[in-house]
């Protein structure tokens, strides 16, 4: 008899499998980021349409195979219609995706690297906050909860100290919090330095979303 699992997250990525069917990677808050079948989800008139769909967010009903789960049904909750909406947004969205299978694993602890996800998605649909900044704080509290953060920069001198402040609240405050404030265009210029220079340093791959980014703002 089968054994099912209900796991509660969001998918990062699906891949079209044979002519019907997809496989999705789910970043999940019980068991990390895991890989699954979604049979029959590339039929229209499929229930699994929108569990095999990017920025879906929902309870997803699995049972397990020899080497990736199945999916039976999934119940989606949020699936992020704004950023459907919004061509800039969504890159920035796929962005944070690509980010996230990048950074998660199977099996563990992610349930803030999945909160920060879906905190940062949030953020990308309010018309009140700078699309680059909700991105700069998304790119480095990435690295705090991986543990790779190296703190503010030596030349710290360099940079104003409302960016100093930003990047100790960055780093200091609860998920929850994280875009509750806006920066001069001065102190976004140089939060966003001090990001790409994290970037460049820690991660070791480009990534094709930030591609399409930078030729539409640019």
């Amino acid at each position: 008899m089968q054994e099912f699992v209900k796991l509660t997250g969001m998918v990062l990525k699906t891949v079209p499998i044979g002519e019907y069917d997809r496989r999705v990677v789910i970043l999940t808050k019980e068991r990390g980021k895991v890989s699954a079948f979604a049979k029959g989800a590339r039929k229209p008139n499929s229930r699994l349409v929108a569990a095999a769909s990017p920025f879906s967010f929902g309870e997803f009903k699995m049972y397990e195979g020899r080497s990736s789960y199945n999916i039976v049904e999934a119940d989606i909750s949020n699936y992020f219609e704004k950023l459907r909406e919004d061509f800039e947004a969504a890159c920035y969205g796929m962005y944070f995706l690509e980010i996230m299978d990048y950074y998660t694993r199977e099996n563990n602890d992610e349930k803030e690297m999945l909160k920060l996800l879906y905190q940062s998605l949030r953020a990308l649909q309010l018309p009140s906050l700078d699309k680059n900044l909700v991105r700069c704080v998304f790119e480095i509290k990435a690295l705090v909860l991986n543990g790779e953060y190296p703190g503010i920069p030596n030349n710290r001198g360099n940079f104003t100290e409302s960016t100093v402040y930003a990047m100790s609240y960055i780093e200091h405050s609860p998920v929850e919090k994280l875009y509750t404030f806006t920066v001069t265009d001065k102190v976004l210029k140089e939060l966003r330095a001090i990001a790409d220079i994290y970037k460049k340093e820690y991660m070791d791959r480009e990534f094709k979303s930030l591609t399409i980014l930078k030729d539409l703002t640019t």
